[in-house]
């Protein structure tokens, strides 16, 4: 095993942060996770990086000697990805998970019409991977989500209404919409809290608006899984209605009253593309003339 990018990057964060915990919270990753990624460097390294004690988190001399080569490194890998696509012409996007199925084509199509000559890769990613790519400039801009963190750019493209899928069958199947609170006594299954904190710390206000907190009964990443839980009776779950189009049997859509969910176009201030700004425009383009939950 080798030194990878990701290892200098938590590095640098920690070293700018004197705190793993802080460091975490910027990165979006547990602070576990990032302290076993910094022993893991220090391991490769073979010496010590930093000295933790009740003072808190400091650079150790070798970590000092480090950190202006790490910062350099970074620099300048994010100076040569500019400069290929400078050259090159080229489109990086990544899709969440959730919305490809119905982000994904007509996006393409319409990238491949407008810059005919521009190279592009898609990627169909978890958030937690999606937000990371905007930020090291791996991604040019991500169709998901809104991210709900502060430093990434958004546009609004889609509003569409969040309902709960249920199995079919379920007693409030029938009903035309519920109120969250109505969901008060039943089993959940949701994405693990480590998936994306920021939507988990939303969630937690939504249920405690709705005066409960839900019995979740089992964790699992991606919506595929979530409505396949469902389908199987484990429990019911909440999602944007584009999701039916995922799962077509099994699962009955309800509408929760008063909510909406929506789809954004994201990047990062200041990247360095010169096809970003036709891109943003192309999207709102699509915004404005497809209802784009129908491409599923």
């Amino acid at each position: 095993m080798s030194v990878e990018l990701r290892h200098l990057r938590y590095f640098v964060a920690v070293a700018e942060q004197s705190s793993f915990g802080r460091a975490a919270q910027r990165l979006h990753i547990a602070q576990q996770s990032l302290s076993q990624q910094i022993a893991t460097l220090e391991r490769l390294l073979g010496v010590r990086l930093f000295d933790r004690d009740s003072r808190g988190t400091r650079l150790t001399a070798a970590g000092s000697a480090f950190l202006p080569s790490a910062r350099e490194i970074l620099h300048r890998v994010e100076v040569a990805i500019a400069d290929v696509r400078r050259v090159a012409g080229t489109l990086d996007l990544a899709f969440l998970e959730s919305t490809a199925n119905y982000m994904l084509p007509p996006v393409v199509r319409a990238v491949r019409e407008r810059f005919p000559s521009a190279t592009l890769t898609t990627h169909n990613v978890p958030i937690a991977e999606l937000v990371a790519g905007l930020r090291e400039g791996r991604y040019d801009a991500a169709f998901t989500r809104p991210p709900a963190v502060p430093d990434l750019r958004t546009r609004v493209l889609v509003s569409e209404p969040v309902c709960i899928a249920v199995p079919d069958g379920h007693p409030l199947a029938a009903r035309e919409s519920v109120r969250l609170a109505d969901l008060s006594g039943e089993n959940w299954v949701l994405t693990p809290r480590t998936s994306w904190p920021p939507w988990h710390e939303k969630y937690d206000r939504d249920f405690a608006a709705a005066g409960f907190e839900p019995r979740v009964v089992q964790r699992a990443a991606g919506v595929p899984n979530l409505l396949g839980l469902v389908a199987a009776g484990v429990g019911v779950t909440w999602l944007a209605q584009s999701a039916r189009s995922i799962r077509r049997g099994g699962v009955t859509f309800v509408p929760l009253a008063g909510e909406v969910a929506q789809t954004v176009v994201a990047w990062l201030p200041g990247h360095d593309n010169p096809l970003l700004p036709g891109l943003l425009e192309l999207a709102d383009d699509l915004a404005r003339t497809l209802d784009l939950t129908t491409w599923g």
